[in-house]
């Protein structure tokens, strides 16, 4: 190969000079302008001894050409020679383009740097922030909860970075979510996946990290690329808590962001509590009330004044909090038997308006044993469940939903979907059988003789955009609703959804539950990203193993329309191996925001419990 020429050399040279942005294109202005200067002062002191001599020699020849470049109209009142006037007038010219090229060259530079502060490409300086990475719907979920856990503390920062515009990010959560009250959001643009982009965020001195699946194709790939970087960056290394989509991706998501990461599997905790949900009308709303930061929240405490006491009689122990379980070295127990005895080495596990409301009561209200109920348990017996559409989650669902049914329970599976009713074999206690069906056709629907379940539930189909699958999902709701109506049947209608706007439509529509998938895992990430410990909870709330969340009939627990203290209920429960938690009123079961919910009672409240009314209860099943 032939060496490079001199000429070569100087161009890469200049060329690599160039490339340095606006300060070197600056300082090679400079340099030109201050070789004209001299080179035309030097050639009027030479050609023109005259003119020079009225100008105070070389010296006063640098500062008149000096003028002519920043000043041309100065050319107008020159007098003297021809040669000195066209001097003159080539240091004119010469400063019309130089400097209209400075002029050009500091706009683009301005501009360039506007763009990049418009962008959000600058550090992050809080301290005790919390970071989401990525954008996804469930971000405005995420800052909304956020900002009520820290609605009384002053400069509570969210932080968020992803791969879009800063302004966009800015003006979309001032559309969704408002006002945060005193918690500032700041937007950078960056990839997460990109340790340098990273470094922006300030992770060192972060509270904790979220990580988003963002959406679009294969989002468990971008989310583990994101715990790579993370796990590869120097410094301290906050707490993490990443969705995953898809639970066949959670071992390498494990493996990418080691064992301090918690995960939170998207599909099978949506699932669950579809599942739950259609099994028991009204979880899905229990679920909500205890995932959100609005009233009741779940705490973690160690209470030495009730070491050696039996669990049962904890139940009475606080008047402003509820005792759901324990948590011990070996795991959580929500529930667990009445008689086990409290330890040192326990935490009690409760429900609580606020932390500072967490105070042992003095002896209160006695149980008025008149007004309790000890209804017998049902054995469970098979059922039949219609299970309308079909998606990624659905396998899933069936899956989950076996493990909770009695043996020789039925599923129907009714969809126009290709992949309908596949993947389920190994099944114990479900028999599947798969029609095809267009569920927004009444006639279709009727043809099903949905009279004949005790359970129906309604999925979003993955072949539509999200409003396009929500829509249809209302169009079937309400054929559903109109069809018991005609009809005189009643079954429970589970629902899934997209967005959360569009609850408010589905309401009309008398659904028993609707889960909207986003809004709970974004519940879940915003407590787990304030206390990591609860994933423990949640997930025990969660498995089909151990005790869950039941609305069951208050008749079954206390004497209908009595006026009792909850006391009196959480004594009934008591005696059925049960913890009561709150109660639903049926008459209010479509009111907003809370459908009927009551949560963590005071336990010296006076109640009305109507046959319409339920318990809320965690039992074994």
């Amino acid at each position: 190969m032939a060496r490079a020429t001199w000429r070569e050399r100087l161009k890469y040279w200049f060329d690599n000079t160039m490339a340095r942005g606006t300060v070197a294109l600056i300082g090679w202005l400079t340099a030109v302008t201050t070789g004209v200067i001299v080179l035309v002062s030097a050639l009027t002191s030479w050609l023109t001894p005259a003119e020079a001599g009225e100008n105070n020699g070389f010296g006063g020849m640098l500062w008149m050409t000096l003028m002519h470049m920043l000043s041309p109209g100065k050319v107008a009142s020159d007098e003297g020679g021809a040669l000195y006037l066209a001097l003159m007038l080539t240091a004119s010219l010469g400063g019309l383009l130089i400097f209209s090229t400075l002029v050009g060259v500091l706009a683009n530079g301005l501009k360039s740097r506007i763009e990049d502060l418009r962008k959000g490409r600058s550090r992050v300086v809080e301290r005790g922030h919390t970071v989401i990475l990525g954008w996804s719907d469930q971000v405005f979920t995420i800052a909304v909860e956020l900002s009520k856990a820290h609605a009384s503390q002053r400069g509570t920062v969210i932080a968020i970075m992803a791969d879009v515009d800063k302004v966009a990010m800015e003006t979309e959560l001032k559309e969704k979510v408002g006002d945060l009250g005193r918690t500032r959001v700041v937007c950078r643009t960056g990839r997460p996946t990109e340790p340098a982009d990273l470094e922006l965020m300030n992770l060192n001195v972060a509270r904790s990290v979220v990580v988003l699946s963002p959406q679009g194709d294969d989002p468990d790939a971008h989310v583990i690329k994101t715990l790579l970087a993370l796990a590869k960056r120097a410094g301290d290394h906050p707490p993490v808590v990443a969705s995953i989509t898809s639970s066949g991706n959670i071992a390498a998501a494990r493996l990418a962001g080691g064992p301090d990461v918690h995960l939170v599997d998207s599909d099978d905790t949506a699932s669950r509590l579809i599942v739950q949900s259609s099994r028991q009308s009204g979880v899905s709303v229990v679920c909500m009330d205890l995932l959100n930061f609005d009233n009741g929240e779940i705490y973690l405490r160690h209470e030495p004044k009730l070491t050696g006491m039996p669990y049962g009689e904890s139940l009475q122990a606080y008047q402003t909090a509820t005792v759901i379980g324990l948590r011990r070295p070996s795991g959580v127990m929500l529930n667990p038997p009445m008689d086990t005895v409290i330890t040192d080495d326990d935490q009690v596990i409760m429900i609580a308006q606020d932390d500072s409301l967490i105070r042992l009561g003095k002896p209160g209200h006695r149980a008025d044993e008149a007004a309790i109920v000890l209804a017998e348990s049902l054995p469970a017996r098979p059922e039949r469940t219609l299970l309308l559409n079909w998606n990624t989650r659905a396998r899933q669902i069936v899956r989950q939903m076996d493990g909770y049914v009695a043996p020789g329970s039925v599923l129907d599976i009714a969809a126009a979907h290709p992949d309908a009713g596949t993947g389920l074999d190994g099944l114990r206690n479900l028999t599947v059988n798969v029609k095809e069906c267009d569920t927004i056709d009444r006639y279709a629907l009727e043809s099903l003789g949905a009279g004949v379940y005790e359970h129906v539930i309604v999925l979003s189909d993955d072949r539509y955009g999200g409003q396009h699958a929500d829509t249809r999902t209302l169009m079937t709701l309400l054929q559903l609703r109109d069809m018991q109506a005609v009809l005189a049947e009643r079954y429970s209608i589970v629902s899934e959804m997209h967005d959360e706007n569009n609850r408010t439509l589905a309401e009309v529509t008398k659904a028993d539950d609707i889960v909207i998938s986003d809004t709970v895992i974004g519940l879940l990430l915003a407590q787990l990203a304030e206390s990591r410990h609860l994933a423990e909870v949640f997930g025990y709330l969660f498995d089909s193993r151990g005790s869950e969340i039941y609305p069951r009939p208050a008749q079954d627990y206390v004497r209908p329309d009595t006026s009792v203290t909850f006391t009196t209920v959480i004594e009934s429960a008591r005696r059925r191996g049960e913890t009561a938690i709150g109660y639903r009123l049926g008459a209010k079961v479509n009111e907003a925001p809370a459908y009927g919910v009551t949560l963590n009672p005071d336990k010296s409240q006076e109640i009305t419990l109507t046959e319409d009314d339920y318990v809320i209860v965690l039992a074994e099943s």
